[in-house]
């Protein structure tokens, strides 16, 4: 017997298995569909009943059945939450962009709710299952997946914030644990010098299945786009021909563009990240924070609100018997939003943190706040993601 033929027979088994868990809960899928609940869990009957039971409730929880009918998103998530389906590829699948480096996540989680968030991006998948079955009885096949064009574009520094970070890849784990499969394949495009970083940050929050689907393309990607998807269905601004009425190439009657978030949607009240330290910082004095960066190139995160009233902020770096003003102190409003913000460390060495309040006579301020340095591995070679035609971008 080959290779194929065993797995074939491994394949029907766990398949027959698993129909017979989960008898209680079948409605309309078929044999394909429960196949990706096992492929998703690597062929273990019991790890797919567990999280197709999971799901399962999941699903009822939030009434997936009737979101695209009934459920309207909230004006700002309809608004700011970029990305948009653009077309088909040459299998017939739905084309997904995500415009990554126009999300404001900071200020959406300052406006929205995370239940809506998941409800979006449910509603989202939802499309795409209905899409399927159109796309289907049109080419008289089956058509499945989902091909993502993950633009990241406008990424900084800033998108390192960890919050906004860990928010997105929570909405990723909730459509991985309840739509297992879908994703065929994803483009990062555009992607900054800074995308190592990230990814590192992100690696163990993303399964192996789907970091197999990655692949990095940087700045240099349009023929690798039209290999997947035919000129007519890619937006113009990606090497297609696609473009609004108007002849705009961004497809934007398609695709949310984003932006910062007005500040006039923000929750009256916004609270830092659970994370932080909390110390007081006495009338007319400083507070320092003193951070050994081993490696060039690591990038230094800070994230910080104040209670009551602002704090002055700077950063400085250790050169010897010297200290090199990186930051100059500012005064900046963390009373009223919560501060965050990075900087890239082109020298290693001892850098300082300082929350001045020297300038107040009168008031103590309590300060909560987080710091933490980033840095690349210098060895990546196990890394699963596809790194070919990556260079990065500034």
């Amino acid at each position: 017997m080959d290779a194929n033929s065993e797995m074939a027979l491994r394949e029907a088994e766990a398949l027959k298995q698993f129909k017979d868990r989960v008898s209680d809960l079948l409605t309309t899928e078929d044999d394909h569909s429960l196949i990706k609940w096992l492929k998703a869990r690597n062929y273990d009957d019991a790890k797919a009943e567990a999280m197709f039971r999971t799901s399962k409730a999941y699903r009822e929880k939030m009434k997936v059945d009737t979101l695209l009918t009934e459920y309207e998103p909230p004006e700002v998530l309809a608004k700011y939450l970029t990305g948009g389906n653009c077309g088909h590829d040459k299998e017939g699948s739905p084309i997904r962009v995500e415009l990554y480096g126009r999300l404001d996540m900071k200020g959406l989680m300052y406006s929205a709710r995370k239940l809506d968030m998941e409800k979006v991006k449910l509603k989202q998948c939802e499309g795409h299952v209905q899409d399927w079955a159109k796309m289907s009885k049109e080419l008289g096949r089956r058509v499945d997946g989902l091909t993502v064009i993950f633009d990241m574009d406008g990424v900084s520094s800033k998108m390192l914030w960890r919050p906004g970070l860990q928010m997105y890849l929570h909405l990723v784990r909730v459509l991985e644990d309840n739509y297992p499969e879908m994703l065929k394949r994803m483009f990062v495009i555009n992607a900054p010098r800074i995308f190592p970083i990230l990814y590192k940050i992100c690696r163990p929050l993303i399964s192996e299945d789907t970091k197999n689907k990655i692949h990095v393309l940087g700045s240099d990607y349009q023929d690798t786009l039209l290999k997947y998807i035919d000129a007519e269905e890619l937006p113009g601004v990606y090497g297609g021909k696609k473009t609004d009425p108007d002849g705009n190439p961004r497809c934007e009657t398609l695709i949310l563009q984003g932006g910062p978030v007005p500040e006039e949607y923000y929750f009256k009240d916004v609270e830092s990240a659970e994370h932080t330290e909390t110390v007081t910082v006495a009338r007319g004095d400083t507070f320092t924070v003193d951070v050994d960066v081993g490696k060039a190139g690591s990038v230094l995160r800070w994230e910080f609100k104040t209670d009551g009233f602002d704090i002055g902020f700077g950063v400085s770096r250790q050169d010897g018997g010297d200290m090199v003003v990186v930051i100059p102190v500012e005064r900046v409003n963390s009373h009223i939003i919560p501060e965050d913000g990075s900087y890239s460390c082109d020298v290693a060495g001892k850098y300082t943190i300082t929350f001045d309040n020297s300038y107040s006579k009168i008031r103590d301020k309590r300060l909560m706040y987080y710091v933490d340095v980033m840095s690349v591995d210098e060895q990546q070679a196990d890394e699963p993601v596809d790194l070919a035609g990556y260079h990065g971008k500034e």
